[in-house]
């Protein structure tokens, strides 16, 4: 018997390269950090069968205690693309390290460079029938056991880049 052959769900990006540094534009516009604080446009392959619903986040895992820069949820199946500075409705909007509702871009300390790590998980359901807006740690507790895939793409960024 021959197995079957699965592609893996893959992120990708226009703005940036795996590994490479995010553009300038995506930094979070605060201390010297001259960015407008805009979304890099990101877009995926087909998910695994059964795929309901998408989860993604961006996390800093260098800042002292990991950061989450962006929180989203909710997100629908058919969704392949999220154009740079997207404002997605905030009904799919989680609550960010920085206590807000949105997407909010790099800005580390001085330093060796931090990374950036967008992670896109295929969900196997609709919604997370949240009762208020998550939070990282609680939107990674609320999907264990509803991933079916994952992706992740990692940029940098430091200080005075």
């Amino acid at each position: 018997m021959v197995a079957p052959f699965f592609l893996a769900l893959v992120l990708s990006s226009l703005s940036f390269s795996p590994g490479s540094p995010l553009p300038t534009w995506t930094a979070h516009g605060a201390r010297s950090c001259p960015g407008a604080d805009r979304s890099p446009e990101l877009h995926w392959n087909s998910p695994p069968r059964g795929t309901r619903s998408f989860a993604l986040t961006l996390y800093d895992p260098d800042a002292v205690r990991g950061w989450f820069h962006w929180v989203a949820y909710d997100i629908p199946a058919d969704v392949r693309h999220l154009g740079a500075g997207v404002a997605l409705p905030t009904g799919y909007l989680g609550i960010t390290s920085f206590s807000e509702r949105r997407y909010g871009g790099p800005c580390p300390p001085p330093g060796e460079p931090h990374h950036y790590v967008f992670t896109l998980y295929a969900l196997d359901v609709t919604s997370l029938h949240a009762t208020g807006p998550l939070d990282g740690p609680a939107l990674l507790h609320r999907i264990r056991g509803h991933v079916l895939g994952k992706a992740q793409l990692v940029g940098r960024y430091w200080y005075g880049r």
